[in-house]
């Protein structure tokens, strides 16, 4: 089954109704009861969240009915699926709050993401911003745009390449093990700003858009990664794991180092990781 622009837009349509729906309602409101821990206190669950994905999911079933979808809570919740990317003919891997601690607390940065995966490669991805209703679309070898409510398109594009002390980056090095998180925290002065949005669908969209250079990621879990990872790739980004191998879907850890070029990024893993 092939994805093309018409599918990405219902997919999109789903996103948006699911917010309006089942996760704006619920901003702001939620009791102590309704936020939980998962693996501890900086990864959250919330009712929203377990909502969310139960109405995408089944949208998602009746649009794609050939599509085996991967929803991040239902992985959390036991359900196996991830041993699928490589292989399936397509999958939708779905974020249903990206940004869940920025939603529990009521800031308002967080984002719904879903990535199409056709045998083990992203074909597309549309992150979507709840409160102003923007989605940022990606599809393999077609683009990368921001689409509002008006239908216009505009076409994203990464930042043009800066020296490290003009960098700007969106740096996550808390899943890192040690020594290697010392060695990363104590080089980020090396680059002109850091920031941190605990929100993995802002940074790739703020990257995308430009308005950022670079992204640092160890821990890669697809729901996070995939749609964004697309949409840096298709506005004209360079990325690679820390090794130097392209990033795949089915991996979730590696690193992931995402720049406006391929010698940017080659300038970020030298001052960052190198001995």
């Amino acid at each position: 089954m092939s994805f093309d622009d018409q599918k990405l837009g219902h997919l999109g349509e789903i996103l948006l109704q699911a917010a309006r729906l089942e996760i704006l309602p619920r901003f702001g409101r939620l009791s102590a009861a309704q936020v939980q821990q998962k693996s501890g206190p900086f990864d959250l669950v919330t009712e929203a969240d377990e909502a969310a994905e139960r109405w995408i999911t089944s949208a998602l079933a009746q649009a794609f009915p050939s599509a085996k979808v991967i929803g991040e809570e239902a992985v959390a919740q036991g359900h196996t699926g991830l041993e699928a990317l490589g292989s399936a003919e397509l999958a939708i891997v779905l974020d249903p709050i990206d940004g869940t601690r920025n939603y529990a607390s009521g800031t308002p940065l967080f984002g719904v993401m879903a990535a199409v995966i056709a045998r083990g490669e992203v074909v597309a991805g549309v992150i979507l911003d709840p409160i102003t209703e923007q989605r940022y679309c990606a599809l393999r070898d077609g683009g990368a745009w921001r689409e509002g409510g008006d239908g216009q398109r505009h076409p994203l594009r990464v930042a043009a390449p800066v020296g490290l002390s003009e960098m700007e980056a969106h740096v996550s090095s808390g899943y890192l093990e040690e020594p290697l998180r010392s060695r990363v925290n104590s080089r980020l002065s090396r680059l002109g700003a850091v920031s941190m949005l605990r929100c993995a669908a802002h940074d790739y969209r703020l990257v995308a858009e430009g308005h950022s250079h670079a992204l640092f990621y160890n821990k890669l879990m697809p729901w996070d990664h995939a749609a964004g990872w697309l949409l840096h790739r298709e506005a004209g980004g360079y990325s690679a794991q820390f090794d130097g191998t392209p990033y795949l879907p089915s991996a979730t850890g590696g690193g992931l180092i995402c720049a406006p070029d391929e010698a940017s990024w080659n300038a970020l893993r030298e001052a960052l990781l190198e001995p």
